[in-house]
């Protein structure tokens, strides 16, 4: 009896124990390159099969082929482009046909790569034709047009050893682990749950009918690589996912962790899960609504259409090699205790449903998630990761001209709330800080961009360990506020408040006498004279400071720190 495709081995790009200690020696000698997170993700699912048939980064061909019609140049289907994105200083000293080591964030080497291809890519076309749009609301357009290095190289790799990861080791299969662990037990066919986020009852729901529907053992395959900015972390989730693993029979399920960093990038992103998935020795994948999609655009609209996902599957489901099982939204119906698909259910009962957005309100309000919804083992570790607002790190970002008031603002706010207690306060004064962070820096565009990085890290820092961080800079370029914004947010708020106070009031306060040597020409780049100052369109909150006193400022970021669940009223 043949064994069923499914269960036989992929290739990897793995060489054997002792040709990898021999490469490690000889790598020595390499121009390296430091991958990034998302690169390391990419690299590790290359070097074990998970993106086969790929043999290495994309040629220039290929990422030509995948990106306008979802093929390589020998016409296998892959929507994806994975590509080697490096900055052009570091691709500039390469020769094609040289070997460069690929080594992790700690310089430990994980592969070699055969440089083939070097160009520089047309990323507007690449965003166009991937994600649908070239709209910077898109986290994987934004990640390509401001992180992604300006050159991408491609080339085959040769794999020395996998990223090392110290988390949750247990719960990581490669491809070949998976389809070896199906092949012991015997399990033909295995339906594949794809997640990002914490299993509540509805994906429960979903999951056995999933496996009912068509026969199957069930595989959940949560991905803990990269994900999109806000989502719960992973550490959290994977918690999440081993407390509903006991609400499954044993027999016929099993977890295991997918390290992919997800691109969002909805229908391709579907059909891109299902290869990965195929070469993880699933027969079939559950594609529900809206799959990998990104949320909003800037007009405020859905990026993809609820089933574009399901129909760009179906089409090419046959080549992919697995078998779609689509799934509609589940909704809770009162009258029956039980989650039934929305479109089957006839009119005149009580259907209960909590949207994403009103669980993660919930959570912030510390407001009670009803039993019907999940599971209270889930909640309680939502709970530890997601207290109340009132209970979590923030960020008070004042910006402003000089001498518009914000570090005498900034210090009567840091009073108050010292005052009411409760969470250590600390204040990151653009003078202090220039004193102690940043003192060999100048006034350069650069210069201040990387002070304002620098404040923005400790803030961050400050933020994810549940503290009030209260920063005062000038910090003059809207771009550069943008990144510190998503620096902190990934830990708690982010208020800005843009001190707006005119240059004309600030030149007539000149305490300092700085404006009037600016005007002289003695102070070069100076913000608001021979500098500009990008003026923030849409801060939490924007402070009138003419005519109105100190205390009364601080009061208003006060109220609007309350308003926004920050402070307890």
């Amino acid at each position: 009896m043949t064994m069923s495709p499914n269960l036989t081995p992929v290739p990897e790009l793995y060489v054997s124990y002792e040709s990898a200690q021999k490469l490690k020696v000889e790598a020595a000698d390499l121009v390296s390159w430091d991958l990034s997170p998302r690169q390391i993700c990419d690299l590790e699912l290359l070097m074990n099969g998970g993106f086969n048939p790929l043999k290495g980064f994309l040629s220039e061909e290929d990422y030509i082929g995948v990106v306008e019609n979802m093929r390589t140049a020998d016409g296998a289907l892959w929507p994806i482009p994975i590509t080697l994105d490096v900055n052009e200083k570091f691709a500039e000293a390469l020769e094609i046909g040289q070997d460069i080591a690929l080594r992790d964030q700690e310089g430990v080497i994980l592969a070699t790569m055969t440089v083939t291809d070097r160009w520089a890519p047309d990323k507007a076309r690449e965003a166009e034709k991937v994600f649908g749009a070239n709209d910077e609301a898109h986290p994987a357009v934004d990640y390509l047009h401001n992180t992604a290095g300006a050159i991408y190289l491609g080339g085959p790799i040769t794999g020395i050893q996998p990223p090392m990861h110290y988390d949750f080791r247990a719960r990581r299969d490669t491809p070949n682990e998976l389809r070896a662990y199906f092949r012991k037990l015997g399990w033909r066919k295995v339906v594949a749950f794809q997640t990002r986020n914490p299993l509540h009852r509805a994906h429960q729901e979903l999951t056995f009918r999933a496996a009912r529907e068509a026969e199957a053992n069930l595989l959940i395959h949560p991905i803990v690589g990269m994900t999109k900015p806000g989502d719960v972390d992973h550490f959290t989730r994977v918690r999440c996912y081993e407390a509903v693993l006991d609400k499954y029979p044993a027999a016929t399920t099993t977890m295991s962790l997918l390290n992919l960093a997800m691109r969002m990038a909805g229908p391709r992103e579907a059909v891109w899960h299902g290869l990965i998935r195929r070469n993880h020795g699933c027969t079939h994948f559950i594609v529900g609504r809206d799959h990998a999609g990104p949320g909003k655009n800037s007009a405020g609209e859905d990026f993809y259409g609820a089933y574009d996902a399901q129909d760009l599957f179906r089409e090419h489901q046959e080549e992919i090699g697995i078998e779609m099982v689509d799934f509609k939204h589940m909704v809770y119906v009162q009258e029956r205790a039980q989650y039934e698909p929305a479109d089957e259910i006839e009119e005149g009962v009580t259907v209960l449903n909590i949207s994403g957005t009103e669980l993660r309100r919930r959570l912030a309000e510390g407001l009670e998630i009803p039993e019907w919804f999940s599971f209270p083992e889930v909640v309680t570790e939502l709970r530890k990761t997601r207290p109340p607002r009132a209970n979590q790190g923030f960020t008070v970002f004042f910006t402003g001209f000089s001498g518009s008031g914000k570090s005498t603002i900034a210090n009567a706010l840091m009073v108050k709330l010292m005052e009411m207690g409760g969470r250590p306060v600390t204040l990151l004064d653009g003078d202090v800080v220039r004193k102690h962070l940043s003192s060999e820096l100048g006034f350069s565009k650069e210069h201040r961009d990387l002070n304002i990085e620098r404040i923005g890290f400790v803030a961050s820092e400050i933020t994810k360990n549940g503290g009030i961080a209260i920063c005062a800079p000038i910090a003059p370029y809207a771009k550069t506020r943008r990144s510190v914004r998503g620096m902190i947010e990934q830990y708690g708020a982010f208020v800005e408040v843009h001190v707006a106070t005119s240059l004309e009031e600030c030149e007539r306060r000149d305490r300092k006498g700085l404006y009037k040597l600016a005007r002289e020409g003695k102070i070069k780049e100076f913000t608001g004279i021979s500098d500009p100052y990008d003026v923030p369109e849409s801060p939490e909150l924007r402070l009138e400071t003419e005519n109105v006193d100190v205390d009364n400022c601080a009061h208003q970021v006060l109220l609007k720190l309350e308003q926004l669940g920050l402070i307890a009223g």
